[in-house]
């Protein structure tokens, strides 16, 4: 007879399992000699401290001779590409919304400037929010 100690979910139980020679003759059923239940302590989990967060800065609307690129889904902001007065062009990237696991690029529909990023990485974002104000 050999001993063994196996966890079933957190449960901790002592079995004794004989082992069975080949050529040896067989038993005509398996026998189960002792299986004793350890209960181990519950392993508690330290809470997280979460860093206070900054306030999220307020969004800027689009003005006049500027036009807003808007969320097309809900998702998160994965990445920001572009920061305030850098020129672009029709097609550029300007950042990677996660949406169902799927990373999408939001595009430039026209040349022009970012005058306004309303969005950072790591930030959950609606359908229609906008995310850039162009001009």
């Amino acid at each position: 007879m050999k001993k063994f100690n196996i966890k079933v979910n957190g449960i901790s139980y002592e079995v004794e399992i004989e082992e069975v020679k080949e050529g040896a003759p067989q038993a005509a059923a398996p026998q189960v000699t002792k299986v004793t239940p350890k209960v181990a302590a519950p392993k508690v989990a330290a809470p997280k401290v979460e860093a206070p967060k900054a306030p999220a800065k307020e969004a800027v609307a689009a003005g006049a001779g500027e036009h807003s690129i808007d969320a097309p889904m809900p998702g998160k902001i994965v990445k920001v590409l572009v920061e305030e007065g850098q020129s672009i062009k029709a097609g550029d990237v300007l950042l990677v919304l996660e949406a169902m696991k799927m990373q999408n690029e939001i595009t430039a529909d026209a040349d022009g400037t970012v005058k306004a990023v309303n969005v950072e990485a790591g930030q959950n974002v609606k359908v229609k929010e906008s995310l850039v104000i162009l001009g």
